[in-house]
């Protein structure tokens, strides 16, 4: 089984440019304190450091 990664999104996608909210949104977030799960691979992670700052990696 692929390694996992737990996403929480800890601050507001109002008011943060467009394409950090469509990264966001592609992640699978659609409102605050949302956990999402996606595969553990460099196109994840990738799109996790882009918007580091609004979100929490839980291991």
């Amino acid at each position: 089984m692929a390694k996992q990664l737990k996403i929480k999104l800890v601050r507001s996608m109002i008011g943060r440019p467009k394409d950090h909210r469509k990264t966001l949104v592609a992640l699978g977030f659609r409102r605050m304190n949302q956990v999402v799960t996606q595969p553990d691979n460099p196109q994840t992670r990738g799109m996790v450091d882009k918007v580091a700052h609004l979100v929490q990696v839980i291991e």
